[in-house]
């Protein structure tokens, strides 16, 4: 099976750099060699297993604090289309590679081999269940004036319809940033032992989403998106044992959870490097002045509700995510929501996450926070340290999964087998 991967959007002209030969579709071979197309192409290696293309300034993490620009390679054929917007790059990629670039992109090759199985089941397992049921998760937006200075913006963000590809390469999906040799042996032998395998729930593939970092307790599904119940993506402590009460001094605390670590060293084998620069996501503070804040909000959301304002949370999720939020200033009130609109909304990027608790001092406002993502699902540090600690892949994903179970996949993904994971 073949997946479709949105690369870069909207450029009037790509330079591309073929290692191999490469074969249009009206029979025109390409030399290896760097080329520069302005029209739709539509390219296959002549060896898929050894022949890729290499494209610059592909930028990752769009709207995110680690947003930059790659070179980045890839393996599989290769297609420009023509859209309205501009010329769209394209990869056409076997399942499985796409796979093995998947968990490089989102994990260190150094990384434990049970977390990089992990990844690869619950990898393989969301993009087919985004084939499959593309009407769920759509983006929705409502924005609405509710009085004479009241105004309501509600979002929730699933994954977007994308007219010509099945996923993109960023974030908003999953990262798929190319292929490098250096993580080659780690990533192809996690996929090779995962060969086939789903995580399923009463017989249907999982949308099996998952953040960088949960805070200590996973988040509800509706939560982050739609209103409705995804049993599998349900709260889930961070550790043994039951779900705390997450209250404002659990957030302003550092409670023990997996994903409650500094340790250079250990993060340093589970994290890619860029996402090293990051060493806070447990708990962080993030300080504005009253005039930045109020500057934010009305660039972020086109609303002016003035100065001095107050901040109130008026729903939250199991893991502290704020999932409404009230903001009050001289000029009128805005609500928002779900999760991602706050952390849009009150950075000029992207808050880490929506669970946080406001301090107001005369000045300014202070938010002390925790955790990095919607935190819905598999928690990748969290998953990390369970696999140095000893977990199996089976037993992380039981962990962060209840009541699923690990398959082989549906008939279209070439399955033979059926195997049920164990603990369950």
């Amino acid at each position: 099976m073949n997946i479709a991967v949105g690369l870069v959007e909207g450029r009037s002209a790509y330079r591309v750099a073929l290692s191999g030969a490469f074969k249009s579709a009206s029979g025109q071979t390409y030399a290896p060699g760097a080329y520069d197309f302005n029209t739709a192409i539509d390219l296959n290696p002549s060896d898929p297993e050894t022949d890729s293309f290499t494209v610059d300034d592909v930028t990752i993490g769009v709207g995110f604090h680690w947003q930059r620009q790659q070179r980045q390679g890839f393996r599989g054929g290769l297609r420009i289309v023509e859209t309205a917007d501009g010329l769209t790059l394209i990869n056409d990629v076997e399942l499985d590679a796409y796979v093995e670039s998947v968990i490089a992109s989102e994990m260190s090759a150094n990384s434990p081999p049970e977390l990089l199985k992990a990844h690869a089941v619950i990898s393989r397992s969301w993009l087919l269940s985004q084939i499959r049921y593309s009407d769920r998760g759509q983006a929705f937006r409502s924005q609405k004036r509710t009085g004479p200075a009241e105004w309501e913006i509600l979002c929730w963000y699933g994954k977007e319809s994308h007219d010509r590809f099945d996923v993109c390469g960023d974030d908003h999906c999953q990262r798929y940033q190319g292929f490098d040799s250096d993580k080659s042996e780690a990533t192809h032998r996690a996929v090779r032992e995962t060969a086939g395998r789903f995580l399923f729930f009463d017989g249907d593939v999982c949308d099996a989403r998952f953040s960088k970092c949960c805070g200590g307790v996973s988040e509800d599904y509706r939560s982050a998106w739609d209103d409705r119940a995804v049993p599998y993506l349900t709260p889930v402590f961070d550790g043994l044992g039951s779900i705390p009460d997450v209250d404002p001094d659990w957030i302003r605390a550092r409670p023990d959870a997996y994903c409650n670590t500094r340790d250079p060293d250990l993060l340093a084998r589970i994290l890619p490097g860029f996402d090293q620069e990051t060493i806070d996501f447990y708990r962080w503070r993030v300080d504005y002045s009253f005039s930045e804040l109020a500057e934010l909000v009305h660039t972020r959301t086109g609303v002016d509700v003035g100065g001095k304002l107050k901040l109130t949370a008026l729903e939250r999720g199991a893991s502290g995510r704020i999932v409404r939020l009230r903001i009050e200033g001289s000029a009128g009130a805005l609500n928002i929501g779900k999760e991602l609109e706050i952390r849009r909304v009150l950075s000029p990027s992207h808050l880490y996450s929506s669970a946080f608790v406001v301090d107001r001092n005369p000045g300014g406002i202070t938010l002390i926070g925790a955790g990095w993502g919607h935190g819905v699902g598999l928690c990748q540090i969290g998953a990390g340290v369970m696999a140095l600690g000893g977990f199996s892949y089976e037993e992380i994903l039981e962990h962060y999964y209840p009541g699923t179970s690990i398959k082989t996949g549906p008939a279209e993904m070439g399955s033979e087998e059926t195997g049920t994971r164990r603990g369950i």
